[in-house]
């Protein structure tokens, strides 16, 4: 009678043991990466800027402004331009960087501007020999084409971005991973890409590269057709319009981001492979100025407040928490361990990489 009652709770006790291990797994089997050049924080947290908005220098459509995006609370403000990441993220996964309760992500590449931001995000390596945005090949390994070197991973990684500097960022002919940017032809041939591929070529050029959406849809319908396990797209109008000084057509683009990334979503929560096994992280290359008003236009070393940034995430394996309000530091040289991590890898390349954001965003 003993024996088959230690027999019961020794069965009992595996069980219970196996479904905290089974728990205990990370679910995470596919990574999407966002990033929106040069997208302030203090609009992500506050909304659009009351001063700016108000600004005839910088907002052509002020009345325009105030009737979709003006509203005296905070919260209620930036939702109206940030719908998707303050309905669905703020409730269901982290968004980290409001200073207003000591939150802070910032860049740790002394250069503040975006060749040297995406190195670090995406090598974990604030390299200061990185500190132009030329085009020239570089020598870090990134995150990306380490995944695309694990097994179940490889041809399953690519990259969209509107900026014609990424091929470079992320040495494509050495990484190996489809690099799309720009108004580089769309290889993959099905109806939608080539009506795409038409379209990119025939379309205005208002910030001198590709639009924004061009960019979206052709990472959109590249996922629909190739299934990839690690998609990244890199958005780019909210930097140019921004050193354009135009604030209008900033925070229009920065409200027709978060529409594409909330569709995307949409998307990924409708097909078998992505539902609940799909984690998003969303941040940024640097930040701008802001407490010289007239340097929200501008970034680099000499802004005071340009290494400023913000990071989002949402997925399977990331906590609830929504807006982090306790004290901390972390850093973008982070990022490209912690999406490591969430596939369930090391990344140590030959350079040095900064740990990632565990168990921070677990």
């Amino acid at each position: 009678m003993k024996r088959t009652i230690i027999k019961n709770l020794i069965a009992c006790c595996f069980v219970v043991i196996h479904g905290l291990i089974a728990e205990a797994q990370q679910k995470t089997e596919n990574l999407v990466i966002i990033t929106l050049d040069g997208m302030r924080w203090q609009e992500v947290f506050k909304g659009v800027d009351e001063a700016l908005m108000n600004d005839s220098t910088y907002n052509h459509g002020i009345k325009e402004m105030k009737e979709k995006f003006w509203v005296v609370s905070e919260e209620e403000r930036r939702a109206r331009l940030f719908p998707f990441v303050w309905n669905t993220i703020a409730k269901q996964g982290q968004v980290y960087g409001n200073r207003k309760y000591d939150n802070k992500v910032d860049n740790a590449n002394p250069y503040w501007f975006s060749y040297p931001g995406y190195n670090e995000i995406f090598t974990g390596y604030p390299d200061t020999a990185v500190n132009s945005n030329d085009k020239v090949y570089n020598k870090n390994e990134n995150v990306l084409e380490f995944i695309n070197k694990q097994k179940g991973y490889k041809g399953k990684v690519a990259a969209f971005s509107t900026w014609d500097v990424f091929p470079y960022i992320l040495n494509g002919p050495r990484s190996g991973i489809y690099v799309n940017a720009d108004v580089d032809t769309l290889r993959f041939k099905t109806p939608a890409l080539s009506l795409l591929n038409d379209m990119q070529f025939l379309t205005t050029r208002p910030i001198g590269v590709r639009p924004d959406v061009i960019t979206y849809f052709a990472a959109r319908e590249y996922l629909k057709e190739y299934k990839p396990k690690v998609l990244y797209i890199a958005f780019d109008e909210t930097d140019d319009f921004a050193h354009a000084g135009m604030y209008d057509q900033y925070i229009g683009s920065a409200y027709a981001q978060d529409a594409m990334i909330a569709d995307l979503w949409k998307l990924l929560q409708s097909l078998s492979q992505y539902k609940d096994k799909t984690t998003l992280l969303i941040t940024c290359d640097h930040g701008r100025g802001d407490k010289l008003k007239s340097n929200w236009k501008h970034h680099g070393k000499n802004i005071e407040d340009a290494h400023e940034i913000w990071m989002a995430a949402i997925g399977p394996d990331t906590k609830p928490m929504g807006e982090m309000k306790t004290s901390m530091q972390l850093y973008q040289a982070q990022f490209a361990a912690t999406m490591a991590a969430l596939l369930g890898f090391d990344f140590k390349p030959l350079h040095p990489v900064k740990e990632a954001v565990w168990p921070v965003v677990k």
